[in-house]
């Protein structure tokens, strides 16, 4: 029974896992298409793309800037969890505070990216602290929102329980209470960190001399646009790698007590 279970549960991860697969190749093939219709130097075809991406990558290039780009996403991404978690779980908690700052919220949730970058450029420098709190302030207020459903969300009944049978703050918290603000804190994480990196690229774009972000900028202007591709692909595989190697399973850890 076991065995055709494990089958079943098999046969739609790899059928989603070719669906994948077809769709990546007829998206490579359009985009062969296309390069090969336009004819063009500013839409290179993804072999040009691969070829530049190798020819950096063996220059050592590709990985120095990659690397320096994360650890910006990693600083920024930890910054804006926990504090937007905190924000999130006090204002959930605390309907008069929810009140009053939720115009606060608001505000720093329409304020453009840009300008917090540029002001954090102008009141700190061009340095790593002025990057990193740029991309942290526009990632707190969306971590804020998430967090702040997932506290309102908790359940009475629960708490209720854990009273009755004097578990205690400690033994309430990991047994109760984070339990059930998994989901919000996943969705705040998987978000958090497509948000992260695309800002982090800006940041290095203005301000920053290495990093991907650095490298697009250089791209642009000399309207390198095989460059250009490249770097992004090469991100993009980077990002995508550490959501399913690292981000996925850890969720999947978090919530196995759902299942």
């Amino acid at each position: 029974m076991r065995q055709a279970h494990n089958a079943q549960a098999r046969g739609p991860r790899l059928g989603r896992l070719g669906w994948s697969l077809i769709s990546l190749l007829a998206l490579v093939g359009l985009w062969e298409l296309i390069a090969l219709i336009a004819q063009s130097r500013y839409m290179p075809g993804p072999t040009e793309v691969v070829q530049v991406m190798i020819r950096e990558a063996e220059a050592g290039e590709l990985w120095g800037n990659i690397a320096a780009t994360l650890i910006r996403v990693a600083f920024s991404f930890v910054v804006a969890m926990f504090i937007g978690s905190a924000i999130g779980l006090a204002l959930g908690r605390y309907p008069m505070a929810d009140r009053f700052f939720d115009t606060w919220l608001i505000f720093f949730l329409n304020l453009p990216a840009l300008v917090i970058i540029v002001l954090c450029y102008i009141w700190f420098g061009l340095t790593e602290v002025a990057a990193i709190t740029a991309v942290a302030v526009n990632k707190i207020p969306n971590v804020a929102v998430t967090m702040r459903e997932g506290a309102r969300s908790l359940s009475k009944d629960l708490n209720e329980m854990a009273h009755v049978y004097r578990f205690g703050w400690w033994k309430t918290l990991r047994h109760v209470t984070l339990p059930q603000l998994v989901p919000f804190f996943a969705a705040a994480a998987r978000s958090g960190l497509a948000l992260v990196w695309k800002i982090v690229l800006v940041v290095e774009a203005f301000g920053r001399s290495d990093g991907v972000g650095h490298q697009l900028n250089i791209a642009f202007q000399l309207f390198d646009v095989p460059m250009i591709l490249s770097y992004a692909l090469a991100f993009i595989i980077v990002v995508q790698i550490i959501e399913m190697a690292i981000i996925q399973p850890l969720i999947a850890r978090a919530t196995k007590w759902r299942r």
